[in-house]
C-alpha cells in the first residue's frame, strides 16, 4: 500500500514532517539526524538567506551579472542537497547555485560565473557539479547521461536535477524522465513548483492533478513534498536515493514552494502577475527558516546568537568571495580558446594566431 504522498491515481498531500508552526506533524517520516545535523541544517538556511539577501544587492551594484534569488526556497535546495553524498552528482539549473556550492563549489566561482567569467565554469576534479543551465530543461538531459555511465559502471552513486514548474513544460523534461524510467536510473528529479514559470501561474502550466502525477506515465516513482518544510525534503530525497542505489529506478519529486523575491534581478517584476497580499501571507506563515528555527529553539538547539554570527560570517565570506572574483585575470579572446580544451585543436591555434595577427 502506497504512503499518502506518493503518488497514485488519485489526489495527495504533500509529504509534511513539521507544521507551518514548528511542530512536528508526522514523527513517521521524522529523517534520521544527529543535533548536530540539525544545527548544519539550520546554519546553512541562515547562511543561505543572507547571501541571497546581499547577491541582489551586488547585481543591483553592477558587480554581478545575471542572478536569480532563492529566498524561499531554501528548505528545498539545502535539504535536497543535505540528503545526498559528495559523490552523488548535481545537474543544475541557473536557480541552484546553493546546491554547488554547498556540494564543494568554491563561492568565488559562482560568482565569476554569474559575471560570464570563464573560470566560473573550471570545476575543481572532487566536486561533483556541473554548472548552471541556462536553457531550461537541458540540464535533465545531462542527469540522463551522468546517472546512465553510474548505472553501467555499477557505481552506488545518484544523479539529481532541478527545474522549475516552468521547466516541466519542457520536451526535456518528459524525455528525461522516460528514459529514466526506461532504463531504470538512479536518478532524482526535483520540480521546485513555487507556482509561477516567471509570471504564468501554475493553473495555466498543466490539466494533471500535479506534477508528480507526471511519473506515472514514465513508470518512475512520484512523490509530492511541502518544499517549505527541510525536514519533510531530506525524508523525500534521502528516500530516493536509497532507490536509486539500490537499482530501484528514478524518482520525481514535486516540491511545492514560494519564492519571496523576483524571477530574476534582470527586470522581471512580480507585482505584474502576483498580489503583496499572496507573498505576503507566505512570508507570514511558511517562512522555511521560520518553520525550522522554531522547531529547534523548542528542542534547544538553537539560539538567537548563534544566528546572528552565521549572518555575520555568511556577510563576511561573500565580501571575501566577490573581492576575489572581482580580482579574477580579465578574460581575453586567447585565454578563452586555451582554456575549452586540454590539448588547443590545431584549427583553433589557427583562429588564434589570426585574432593575435
Amino acid at each position: 500500500m502506497s504512503k499518502p504522498y506518493e503518488v497514485a491515481a488519485s489526489e495527495v498531500q504533500p509529504l509534511s514532517v513539521l507544521a507551518p508552526d514548528g511542530s512536528v506533524v508526522n514523527e513517521k517520516e521524522m529523517p534520521k539526524l544527529t543535533d548536530d545535523q540539525l544545527r548544519e541544517l539550520m546554519r546553512r538556511m541562515v547562511f543561505t538567506r543572507t547571501w541571497d539577501q546581499r547577491a541582489v544587492n551586488l547585481t543591483r551594484q553592477g558587480r554581478l551579472g545575471f542572478y536569480a534569488p532563492v529566498s524561499g526556497q531554501e528548505a528545498t535546495m539545502i535539504g535536497s542537497e543535505f540528503a545526498l553524498t559528495k559523490d552523488d552528482f548535481i545537474c543544475p539549473g541557473y536557480r541552484d547555485m546553493p546546491q554547488i556550492v554547498w556540494h564543494g563549489l568554491p563561492m568565488y566561482q559562482a560568482f565569476l560565473y554569474s559575471r560570464g567569467h570563464q573560470h566560473g565554469g573550471q570545476i575543481p576534479a572532487d566536486v561533483h557539479v556541473l554548472m548552471p543551465q541556462i536553457i531550461i530543461g537541458a540540464q535533465i538531459l545531462h542527469a540522463m547521461g551522468v546517472s546512465m555511465a553510474f548505472k553501467k559502471r555499477g557505481e552506488k552513486r545518484v544523479a539529481i536535477t532541478y527545474t522549475g514548474d516552468g521547466g516541466s513544460s519542457e520536451g526535456d523534461f518528459y524525455e528525461g524522465l522516460n528514459f529514466a524510467g526506461a532504463f531504470k536510473l538512479p536518478t532524482i528529479f526535483v520540480v521546485q513548483n513555487n507556482g509561477y514559470a516567471i509570471t504564468t501561474p501554475f493553473s495555466k502550466q498543466t490539466a494533471a492533478p500535479s506534477i508528480a502525477h507526471k511519473a506515472i506515465a514514465a513508470g518512475v516513482k512520484g512523490v509530492q513534498v511541502d518544499g517549505m518544510d527541510v525536514l519533510a525534503v531530506v525524508k523525500a530525497v534521502q528516500d530516493a536515493a536509497e532507490r536509486g542505489r539500490n537499482g530501484e529506478g528514478a524518482t520525481l519529486i514535486e516540491a511545492i514552494t514560494y519564492r519571496f523575491l523576483p524571477h530574476s534581478m534582470s527586470g522581471d517584476d512580480p507585482s505584474k502577475y502576483r498580489t503583496k497580499e499572496e507573498t505576503a501571507e507566505w512570508e507570514a506563515t511558511k517562512d522555511p527558516l521560520n518553520r525550522f528555527r522554531t522547531y529547534l529553539m523548542a528542542k534547544g538547539l538553537w539560539t538567537d546568537e548563534e544566528e546572528n554570527k552565521v549572518v555575520e560570517e555568511a556577510k563576511n565570506t561573500v565580501a571575501e568571495q566577490i573581492k576575489k572574483a572581482e580580482a579574477a585575470e580579465k578574460m581575453t579572446i586567447p585565454g578563452l580558446i586555451d582554456s575549452m580544451f586540454e590539448q588547443t585543436p590545431a584549427h583553433l591555434e589557427e583562429q588564434k594566431a589570426d585574432y593575435i595577427g
